[in-house]
Order: structure tokens, then sequence, then C-alpha cells
């Protein structure tokens, strides 16, 4: 498990690269390359990197996919036996960022592709409808001493011990 813990928007956040995150608001177009230099710890698969409070020469790139706005929040204010009420509506301003690698120093430590080879699956893990189908015979397949006419109406297989 690889990731970053970095620092935007005044939230700290735990990233990875190949995954996207919804971060306040940035001042860059979309689909430009961002660089966040507050990298607050860095962990890669056991070695910790953790910085006091930054980690030195780290930086975490990603690319700007869209900026949006979030879901309305109401702000609703009374002051009861008056006839003060106050209703007010906020949505924050968004921006959706794709992490593609974690470097130290200019080398990169984590990056979006090395990410992806190490989750594929090999061909042994894979199922197939062909191979679900021959577990499901397997398991129907029971040695006829352990089939009683009542378990073979319920599918349920009966120990005689």
């Amino acid at each position: 498990m690889s990731y970053a813990i970095i620092e935007t928007g005044g939230k700290q956040l735990r990233v990875e690269p190949g995954r996207f995150y919804d971060i306040e608001l940035l001042p860059v177009e979309e689909n430009a390359s961002v660089s966040i230099d507050k990298v607050l710890l860095i962990a890669n698969n056991g070695d910790i990197h953790i910085g006091q409070p930054l980690v030195e020469g780290a930086t975490v790139e990603g690319t700007v996919l869209r900026h949006f706005r979030g879901r309305k929040v109401i702000v609703y204010k009374m002051q009861p036996k008056k006839k003060t009420r106050k209703k007010r509506g906020h949505r924050q301003e968004i921006t959706r960022l794709m992490i593609n690698s974690i470097s130290v120093n200019g080398s990169v430590v984590i990056s979006q592709q090395a990410d992806n080879t190490t989750t594929e699956r090999s061909d042994a893990e894979i199922i197939t409808p062909e191979s679900a189908q021959a577990t499901d015979e397997m398991a129907t397949n029971q040695p006829p001493d352990l089939i009683t006419p009542e378990s073979a109406q319920a599918g349920v297989a009966v120990d005689p011990e």
C-alpha cells in the first residue's frame, strides 16, 4: 500500500496514485498539471518518510479533471418568539484532482502506472463462466451414502454419524 498525506485547502488528505479527490478550488485550468509541495508523510510498501512538518523535496503531481460546485448547504437562523428568520444557502467551489505520482527529490517513488501493475489479477484468479459451472458441478457431486431422500429434495447433504 503506497500513499501520501498532503495538505491542501486547509485540510489534510490521504492520497494514492490513480485515484481522484475532491478538494478546495485550485486556481488552475482544467486538464492542467498541478504540483503540491505540502507533503506531510509518504508511505511506500512499509518504507515511511515522516516530515517535521513537511517531507523535504517531496511533491505530489496531479491533473485537474474538472471544477464544479458542491451540494447546497442551507443555513437557517431563527429567533423564537420574534419575527426574525434568515435562510441562506451556500455551495462550495470544488476541484476534482487526479493524482498521477508521488516523488521525493525529483525521483518518482510511486506512480499511477506502477500502482496499476501491482493490482492486476493473474489468470488463475479470474473466474470464467465455465470455471464457475465446474465448481457448481463439483459441489453437487457428493458420495451416495451421504444423500438421503429428504436431503435430496432440500438440496442439503446429511452426515450419517
